[in-house]
């Protein structure tokens, strides 16, 4: 019992700096200033989800930025998964989300779970878009063609073409486990995932 509270207490300690981090004026998309386009404020969510918890998470194979195929199957009975959908390269928002997340590995290892971001984005596109943010230990696919399918199948595509900014947690049996389709605008707070992350221990 007193280990699993100092090993609870250090998870929270390590949730707390990298909120910290993350959070503050300088925020990781600094680094793209330069070349970040200003959407404005657009309407917080703009679709129907077409799942629901417990419903088993449909498949799906995609191109990444490595070049290689990634199937959410793939990671059937070894892995939780967590999905991140974001709306679209070279936008603030998705441009500090995802860097936070490269920066918390050792959260997501904690709980034997991989995160798969996706977007509709073309592959040079998001290639350039990534780079600048470092060696990602995550894998990043475009949904690009036929264009926003999965964000269709999962009910996460916009009228006008965008994904939402929406998050899936599937457990190693493929259910799916906590959806959280965000306001467009926001950032997903990552105390939020890990308290979902934790309930699949």
């Amino acid at each position: 019992m007193y280990k699993k509270r100092i090993a609870r207490l250090i998870l929270i300690i390590g949730v707390i700096s990298i909120v910290t981090f993350v959070t503050t004026d300088q925020c990781l998309s600094e680094m793209f200033k330069d070349y970040i386009y200003q959407p404005g404020t657009l309407k917080p969510l703009d679709s129907v989800t077409k799942l629901k918890i417990g419903d088993a998470a449909p498949d799906f194979t995609l191109p990444s930025i490595s070049g290689e195929k990634v199937s959410l199957s793939q990671y059937l009975g070894k892995k939780n998964v967590v999905i991140s959908f974001v709306p679209a390269a070279w936008t603030p928002v998705c441009s500090d989300q995802w860097p936070g997340y490269n920066i918390a590995k050792n959260i997501f290892d904690k709980f034997d779970a991989i995160l798969i971001g996706i977007t509709v984005d073309n592959i040079p596109t998001l290639y350039a878009w990534t780079t600048p943010m470092g060696k990602l230990w995550f894998p990043v696919l475009s949904d690009f063609w036929p264009h926003g399918a999965v964000a269709d199948k999962y009910g996460v595509l916009r009228s006008n073409g965008v994904s939402e900014r929406a998050l899936f947690v599937i457990d190693k049996k493929g259910i799916i486990q906590y959806i959280d389709v965000h306001d467009i605008n926001k950032r997903p707070r990552l105390e939020d995932l890990v308290k979902e992350l934790e309930k699949l221990k």
